[in-house]
């Protein structure tokens, strides 16, 4: 395998960590995510100005024409600076999910705007039973007079509070498990019948709980075919996880790094308790975890030109497995080396670790990757 980067990759690469360095600090995050958005719309728009909001769309959309190792790179200088932005929920979700299953002029104008930094948006595809299942959808949409009729209820929905516009996936046909019959549909904000309940996760990000009660969606505001959504929705979150996997990387890496520096300061007995030879031991644990996860990451991406094959989803399984048992592992040495300054809001470490707790149960957690790579590898 290549690992070797692009001049433009690597272009990508520096100008996000030299951002990340210079503009973005610790006290700054802790003011943006206590924001009513939850993140800082000025910088959002700064990341739209620097282009990286383009990065993952086609070139024909108004996008870069980006692939897995650009967003690897971008997402993992997002999570060693813990910036919170909606990227993942607006850009990697959302947005693709608008390229592949809409088109013409509804097509052209949503990409315009959120390539813009001008909209944002959310989909809702978990529910109060489904867990990680994405075909466990309850959510009802039955043909209305123009279009469908939608009830039902979704749960924690990324960037929820703040989108402009939801694609929610509902039922059209089949039982309340199939992969048939799950239909993809465009709403907005506003639409009446459309209820949200804004909810806060332990790493700070708002989500929010839907409630749609008769809410009317015009036909053309169906997003991909009718009752062929499941494949469409699970293409575009298994693109998405790399990314997911990336920004956690920069979540470890950071404080693998941040644990070094304060072994390097704190001392016991006169000494510095990094020279303790077995927290030398600790540290190198956690530099061999990062390590890990950055190899099987590489091999990921390497084999995502061939979405569909099976050796690409067992990396996938495989990379959501190891990097939440190794993201664990790197938190909770971070936080004993620390001791229990690790966990107070005033340093940056229990932020770092909440979030990768978070990164570990988006889209299943280790346990539930295990159980998929399994069943792919006994062929089951």
């Amino acid at each position: 395998m290549n690992f070797s980067l692009s001049e433009e990759q690597q272009m990508l690469k520096d100008s996000a960590a030299r951002f990340i360095q210079q503009e973005y600090s610790f006290e700054r995050r802790q003011e943006d995510v206590s924001n009513p958005e939850g993140f800082d719309p000025g910088l959002w728009k700064q990341l739209a100005d620097l282009g990286w909001l383009a990065i993952p769309f086609m070139e024909e959309n108004g996008g870069f024409g980006g692939d897995a190792t650009d967003l690897m790179l971008l997402m993992e200088q997002l999570g060693a600076g813990l910036v919170p932005t909606p990227y993942l929920a607006t850009i990697l979700l959302f947005g693709k999910l608008v390229e592949s299953g809409t088109d013409g002029d509804l097509r052209a104008s949503l990409l315009n705007r959120l390539i813009a930094g001008e909209m944002q948006g959310a989909v809702a595809f978990m529910e109060r039973q489904s867990r990680y299942a994405l075909a466990d959808t309850t959510v009802q949409a039955k043909r209305s007079s123009t279009g469908f009729e939608l009830n039902g209820e979704k749960t924690l929905v990324l960037n929820g509070p703040v989108a402009d516009k939801f694609i929610i996936s509902a039922r059209t046909g089949g039982g309340a498990q199939d992969k048939t019959g799950i239909t993809l549909f465009l709403v907005d904000a506003g639409t009446e019948g459309l209820e949200l309940n804004e909810l806060r996760l332990m790493d700070g990000q708002l989500v929010a709980n839907l409630t749609l009660s008769h809410v009317l969606v015009p036909a053309q505001h169906r997003v991909g075919q009718e009752n062929r959504g499941f494949e469409l929705l699970e293409r575009v979150i298994n693109e998405s996880l790399p990314a997911v996997c990336a920004e956690a990387l920069g979540l470890m890496h950071h404080l693998t790094e941040t644990t070094i520096e304060y072994t390097r300061a704190r001392k016991q007995f006169g000494v510095p308790i990094g020279s303790f030879q077995v927290l030398q031991h600790r540290m190198v644990d956690m530099f061999t975890a990062c390590e890990e996860t950055r190899s099987l990451l590489y091999r990921t991406v390497c084999s995502s030109d061939n979405l569909a094959s099976p050796e690409h989803r067992k990396n996938l399984h495989a990379l959501k497995v190891l990097t939440g048992l190794r993201g664990k592992r790197v938190g909770n040495e971070a936080i004993q080396l620390h001791g229990g300054m690790g966990l107070t809001d005033e340093l940056d470490v229990g932020h770092y670790v909440k979030r990768l707790m978070v990164l570990n149960s988006l889209f299943g957690d280790a346990d539930y990757h295990q159980q998929k790579l399994a069943e792919i590898s006994l062929g089951m």
